[in-house]
């Protein structure tokens, strides 16, 4: 078997050819609204335009706000929506928002690729007709992106299609619609690529007929950040109950006596906001916890880099970049066991410790373990930031985005005897 840290070459180009034009498919896209959402997406896009693709980006973008909008915020919310432009430039990327509408999201999700598949339809033949002929598709996720691809009926085009977790571990498992989209999108894509090894196993079980992994990168910044003078946590993610957040203030909690000047710093913002500060309030913890709310990227990523320890002993973790944006800058991190993301950055290299999810008093023993001796901390700091400059950059994962596109234009080509 071969080594699946081995470094993969970017696909060869002649430095005066034509370079492959892709267009990119996402409903997880930055916004004016949420300008945060799917950065990872628009970052590997720069990466794919950094590695010699030149890239447009189409967003299926829903101006309909969530059931959970109290109804006196309705017209608000949605006034803020209808709003976004229609188009846009991100990091030199030109970028189209593709308006659709669908039914509720818990009942109807997997569907929503038929919803979106006419407009869709439309905004690819406009970007064929403006002059973007692109030479392939790359969807983020096959519901609804994938799937509204298969049903826009672009069959000459060569597909790729992105699997971050969503369909694994959401839509296929909660909705017959959902799995049948799914199977359905991964069976036409010329090439599947996942965030992990066991992302790609679990798509050929869904009908994949090729799955490669290429993982997901960050910046390695130049100098680190200082840390504070008392010992401190940080997790970025939104506040979301698959997070456990809660594990972690409960491992605060049960190191009160050991570590009375632990911190928690908590990055980002969700539905489960109030539940925490409720029970950091009643674990005594609300003066050594603070919420930040969402912040711009980059300024989350400082915050996580000026911690001592990054800790999200999250599930249904796929891959998660914050892991590495942390480590990138010599924050050792924790993670939890049998999570495809997590265990594969622990089998690249030290800095990343694993525990057993929901087990707060393992989780309590690593933290203690990791900062009580300032020694082996730093250690381990420069340990992670070798794993991650060595595996999970920006640079490595637009290499082995743009080889994949040319493996994935090859094969539709083998497919069809174009």
């Amino acid at each position: 078997m071969s080594n699946p840290y081995s470094p993969t070459p970017a696909a060869p180009r002649s430095a005066d050819g034509p370079r492959l034009k892709v267009c990119i498919v996402a409903e997880f896209y930055p916004r004016a609204d949420d300008p945060v959402l799917g950065i990872w997406a628009h970052r590997q896009a720069i990466a794919a335009q950094d590695a010699g693709a030149e890239v447009h980006v189409l967003v299926l973008y829903r101006p309909i706000p969530p059931l959970s909008t109290p109804r006196r915020e309705l017209p608000a919310a949605a006034r803020i929506l209808l709003a976004q432009p229609r188009t846009t430039t991100l990091d030199g990327i030109p970028v189209t928002y593709v308006r659709f509408v669908s039914p509720p999201r818990p009942q109807t999700y997997g569907s929503w690729g038929r919803w979106a598949a006419w407009p869709l339809a439309r905004a690819l033949k406009r970007l064929r007709a403006t002059g973007f002929a692109f030479d392939l598709i790359h969807a983020h996720n096959a519901v609804p992106a994938g799937e509204a691809v298969r049903r826009a009926g672009l069959a000459d085009v060569p597909l790729v299609v992105s699997v971050h977790g969503g369909d694994i571990f959401h839509t296929a498992p909660h909705s017959p619609a959902g799995k049948a989209a799914v199977r359905a999108t991964f069976a036409r894509a010329d090439l599947v690529l996942a965030n992990s090894a066991g992302m790609a196993r679990d798509a050929r079980g869904l009908d994949a007929r090729e799955a490669r992994v290429v993982r997901l990168g960050t910046d390695m910044p130049a100098a680190l950040e200082s840390r504070p003078g008392d010992p401190t946590l940080v997790t970025v993610a939104h506040l979301v109950g698959r997070k456990r957040h809660q594990d972690v203030l409960r491992a605060m909690w049960a190191l009160r006596k050991t570590m009375p000047k632990l911190r928690y710093v908590i990055v980002g913002d969700g539905p489960e906001r109030g539940r925490l500060a409720a029970l950091a309030d009643e674990l005594g913890l609300s003066d050594r916890v603070e919420f930040t709310g969402q912040l711009p990227h980059p300024e989350a990523v400082a915050r996580a880099r000026r911690a001592h320890l990054f800790v999200m002993p999250s599930v249904d973790e796929a891959f998660g970049v914050a892991y590495v944006e942390a480590m990138a800058a010599g924050v050792p991190v924790i993670g939890c066991l049998g999570e495809p993301g997590p265990q594969e950055i622990a089998a690249a290299g030290d800095g990343i410790v694993l525990v057993p999810p929901g087990d707060v008093e393992a989780l309590a023993d690593a933290i203690r373990t990791e900062l009580e001796d300032p020694r082996e901390l730093a250690v381990r700091s420069t340990r992670a930031r070798e794993t991650v400059s060595a595996h999970f950059t920006w640079e490595r994962c637009g290499a082995q985005t743009v080889y994949a596109y040319g493996l994935a234009v090859r094969r539709h080509a083998g497919s069809t005897g174009a």
